[in-house]
């Protein structure tokens, strides 16, 4: 166990935690001194199926080195097996501090060939669980003044990329939605966080190889491990970083970023009020060298990472 226990007998959620970057958070917190309830569905990469093994394995890895935890498989897409996963922390552990809302799945398709299924299905779990599991511990958060989140964004939503509308969506709903959970709930010294993880895991080993550039890219974020994540999601549950919310991190092996977040950057006015032509001949042509490029991730995140 650690020396300097950042978590110490803090009872933190970890949803998705069976496997990749909710595992290696899971372990890091309990070496810091947290209580971990460790949930995962241990679903298949789309989300399908279910099974024990991997929240069991990591709970048992956890009390092999001394950690304590206990595992939870509810689906963080139900609203009262939600509050069952949260129940579970306050049953087991007496408390709850934190949750790390991680719990994904990936179901890619371009978009004008997206089903419904494949839509709702990545709502469902990224950002209706993150509501689900962060409403069932908000009660206890407030009635105890204090909590901490932790949501999962990515730079899919952040900036973009192809044959991912459904995850892209969810991922920068979280992101409106932890802006909110840190402003509705800031008076209860409740804060929010979001972070965009770089990280080799299952669901990106999902991504198609069939061309050299593809195969180029696997092979750089293979070098990105999963447990690269952890130091920031610790920190951020810790005491030492109680006056931080509402911001939105990324982490790219050993490189941490804070991104920016939306704000007006040009203005244009009239006092006689606007006609659609006079917004093509004057709003357009004077905030066109402003426009935002059409980019994905890889397009902006042009270097290797560090």
């Amino acid at each position: 166990m650690s020396s300097d226990q950042l978590l110490q007998d803090k009872v933190i959620v970890v949803t998705g935690a069976g496997r990749g970057i909710g595992r290696g958070i899971a372990m890091m917190a309990a070496a810091h001194g947290a209580k971990v309830v460790v949930n995962d569905l241990g679903g298949a990469e789309d989300g399908s199926g279910k099974d024990s093994g991997p929240a069991d394995e990591v709970v048992a890895e956890i009390k092999t080195a001394g950690g304590e935890a206990i595992s939870s498989c509810a689906s963080v897409t139900d609203f009262d097996a939600a509050h069952e996963i949260v129940a579970t922390a306050v049953d087991y552990f007496g408390r709850i501090d934190a949750v790390v809302n991680n719990a994904g799945n990936l179901r890619d398709a371009i978009f004008h060939k997206m089903t419904e299924e494949d839509f709702d299905a990545v709502i469902n779990v990224h950002l209706k669980g993150t509501f689900n599991v962060s409403r069932a511990a908000a009660t206890h958060f407030r009635a105890q003044t204090s909590g901490c989140f932790v949501n999962m964004t990515s730079t899919s939503g952040l900036i973009g990329n192809f044959g991912q509308a459904n995850y892209a969506a969810a991922k920068l709903g979280i992101v409106g939605l932890s802006k909110s959970m840190a402003l509705d709930m800031g008076r209860f010294r409740v804060r929010s966080n979001c972070i965009a993880p770089f990280a080799w895991s299952r669901l990106i080993g999902t991504i198609p190889t069939t061309t050299d550039e593809e195969k180029a890219r696997v092979a750089k974020i293979q070098q990105m491990t999963p447990e690269k994540i952890a130091p920031l999601a610790i920190a951020l549950m810790s005491d030492a970083a109680k006056d931080v919310s509402g911001q939105i991190f990324g982490v790219r092996n050993n490189e941490i970023f804070l991104f920016n977040q939306s704000r007006p950057i040009r203005f244009a006015h009239t006092a006689e009020g606007w006609t659609p032509n006079t917004v093509l001949d004057r709003v357009i042509p004077a905030f066109k060298s402003d426009f935002f490029p059409l980019e994905r991730s890889g397009d902006v995140f042009t270097w290797d990472s560090i």
